[in-house]
């Protein structure tokens, strides 16, 4: 397990408080709870991208929550993909090896099992506005996890999607996942993403971490 310790954050009368948390450092946890509950701002605060001042996330034998961003070694999937409109899709997904200082040679093998896992072959030379919005996750989700991360946030990957697509790249989402055995922080509101992919549940509620959704 890992554990987070003193996660706080306020702002405009909202309120997370999370005094400890122990995350599996291993398959899927499921993040659960209304809009607007603070799932999104709890990714961004592990992230570094919002401070919580106190913060300590002990993973793998380091305080994650001392190091830059780029140290921490994660992959991020936000809601909205967050695909450059002026680059391939091969481009976009080696952005973030190119982020983390891997050259193609370093990371080629990782490329060609993902594209191939997700079924990006014929598409690598695509602009996003020339993909559909399956394609467009895969090819954000690839880019998550070419740079060799220890750890992935989903924010709510599929939710763009209509339901045939949707149960597909559940499908692609979690061979791809297992297969590299990296532990996952998924956001979702969707009942069936939860139910195909989760290992284990966690509720948000009014700023505060529950084991029940009661």
């Amino acid at each position: 397990m890992s554990l987070i310790k003193k996660l706080f954050y306020i702002v405009e009368g909202f309120e997370l408080h999370i005094p400890e948390w122990s995350l599996s450092d291993s398959g899927i946890t499921a993040l659960c709870g209304p809009s607007g509950g603070g799932k999104t701002t709890i990714i961004k605060i592990l992230s570094g991208l919002l401070p919580s001042k106190n913060l300590e996330w002990h993973f793998k034998g380091k305080d994650l929550a001392t190091l830059s961003p780029p140290e921490r070694k994660l992959g991020v999937l936000f809601q909205d993909l967050h695909l450059f409109p002026h680059l391939s899709a091969q481009k976009n997904i080696l952005f973030a090896a190119k982020a983390r200082k891997l050259s193609f040679k370093d990371v080629q093998s990782e490329f060609e099992s993902l594209i191939s896992s997700l079924e990006l072959k014929e598409k690598l030379s695509l602009f996003p506005e020339q993909l559909s919005g399956g394609e467009k996750q895969r090819v954000a989700l690839a880019r998550a996890l070419i740079s060799r991360p220890q750890f992935v946030f989903l924010d709510e990957p599929f939710s763009h999607l209509d339901e045939k697509t949707r149960r597909r790249a559940r499908l692609l989402t979690a061979e791809v996942l297992k297969k590299k055995n990296i532990p996952t922080l998924l956001v979702s509101h969707n009942v069936e993403d939860v139910k195909e992919l989760a290992d284990e549940v966690v509720f948000l509620k009014k700023g505060r971490l529950s084991k029940s959704n009661e």
